[in-house]
């Protein structure tokens, strides 16, 4: 006998109880097709701009960090001892040095997102406002006197130097002029019509403040960039005759020009009797450090022995407290610097982006030599700081924002690069 079959029965749900849900999701609960394309292309994007950057953008980025936080260290070293008998404070300098490299950084990272075509829109506005800032030095009370040089401006108790904005802002007048007329740069005249009135009347007003090493370093910018955009070796030769001649007699100009001159020949300056005592602790400074230094924080020649020490002679107290090996070291960072200038130039195919990174590359590799020369008594002495490592404030801000301006070109420079190659591989469309 068999057992009736079993006739199913309905399961009844128990009342307020929760409806079970199915473990597949539903069709609306899903992302759509052009969600998930849309998010895989953010994330494609995302890591692209992440490794878009060229190798002479990190170099040169590295390079210049590391530059700045060396000097901040020295800055403090060689500048408490003046900073504690002037301000009571042994940091005060070196926390001025840091302020104005707080505003330089983020100044230099946003010029470095900054097309070229702005640049070449807004440069003769900025070569004016720069010159403007001068005049006021010159014709006005704002101006201030410092060591026989009238290239300070003063508004409250903010004092800055319109003499770098000046240079910051023809390195990149040149570009864009020269550039323009890159056709034409075989004729003298077309050479000499924007050069000589506006870039001669640039560095003429810094000249009237009394400032000869800013202005000899402004000309040799001038003839940096003119090399580079392709000028004529003849005409080339007839600027640097006429920018020595000047030279020259600027300097015979002045008494105490004639006294660092003298200094340098070993006699003595009535005018300016500390030339001769800066350059000999100078030397002092050099020679007791040997080849592996007194140790950081050790020198005896900033204890108001050697004059402008963390400015003009920083490097003195570097070859003290760090030796021979820390003065090698600061002189391969500026021979990496000048390395990578020159990959850029190379790099770049725009003859704006050539001749301004060959204007800046000209005015920090030079104002360093400059410096560097004169501490270790090559030629006479020029008040021209070191370039991203000796104190100066305005120095420092304008250094970065020029270096923020080639690594825009090396950001650009790259891009276009890739841009041609991947049209180049993708062949053409149909």
């Amino acid at each position: 006998m068999t057992s009736p079959p079993r006739v199913p029965t309905r399961r009844t749900e128990r009342p307020g109880a929760r409806p079970q849900q199915s473990a597949a999701p539903s069709a609306a609960s899903r992302p759509s097709a052009a969600a998930r394309i849309g998010a895989l292309t953010t994330r494609i994007q995302l890591g692209r701009g992440m490794t878009s950057e060229s190798a002479n953008y990190f170099l040169l980025l590295g390079i210049t960090l590391f530059m700045v936080v060396f000097g901040l260290v020295m800055v403090l070293s060689s500048s408490s001892v003046e900073a504690h008998n002037d301000d009571d404070n042994f940091f005060s300098r070196f926390w001025s040095q840091g302020a104005y490299t707080l505003v330089g950084l983020p100044l230099m990272f946003l010029v470095s997102r900054i097309p070229r075509g702005f640049w070449k829109k807004t440069i003769w506005f900025f070569l004016g406002a720069a010159c403007f800032l001068q005049l006021l030095v010159l014709l006005t009370p704002l101006g201030v006197e410092i060591g026989g040089n009238r290239n300070w401006l003063r508004i409250g108790s903010v004092t800055a130097q319109p003499s770098e904005a000046i240079k910051l802002a023809l390195v990149v007048w040149l570009g864009v002029v020269l550039a323009r007329k890159r056709d034409v740069l075989d004729q003298w005249k077309h050479v000499a019509v924007p050069v000589v009135p506006i870039a001669g009347g640039a560095v003429a007003l810094v000249l009237l403040g009394g400032d000869l090493g800013t202005t000899m370093i402004m000309a040799a910018l001038i003839l940096g960039a003119l090399y580079f955009a392709g000028v004529r070796l003849r005409y080339l030769l007839t600027g640097v005759v006429a920018v020595g001649a000047l030279a020259v007699v600027v300097a015979l100009s002045s008494a105490s020009r004639v006294g660092r001159i003298a200094a340098y020949f070993g006699g003595t300056s009535v005018a300016n009797p500390d030339v001769d005592w800066q350059i000999k602790n100078g030397f002092y400074a050099l020679a007791s450090g040997g080849v592996f230094g007194v140790g950081l924080g050790n020198s005896h020649s900033k204890w108001s022995w050697l004059p402008a020490a963390d400015t003009d002679f920083i490097f003195a107290i570097i070859g003290e407290e760090l030796g021979l090996i820390g003065a090698v070291v600061v002189l391969l960072l500026f021979v990496m610097l000048a390395v990578v200038f020159l990959r850029i130039i190379h790099a770049s195919t725009d003859p704006f982006a050539r001749v301004t990174t060959a204007a800046i590359m000209v005015w920090l590799i030079g104002q360093a030599f400059v410096n560097i020369a004169v501490v270790l008594g090559v030629i006479p002495v020029l008040g021209v700081p070191l370039p991203l490592i000796s104190a100066g404030g305005t120095a420092m801000i304008s250094s970065m924002i020029a270096i923020g301006i080639v690594l825009s070109f090396a950001r650009q420079s790259h891009r276009d690069s890739r841009a041609a190659s991947e049209t180049g591989s993708a062949g053409p469309r149909a």
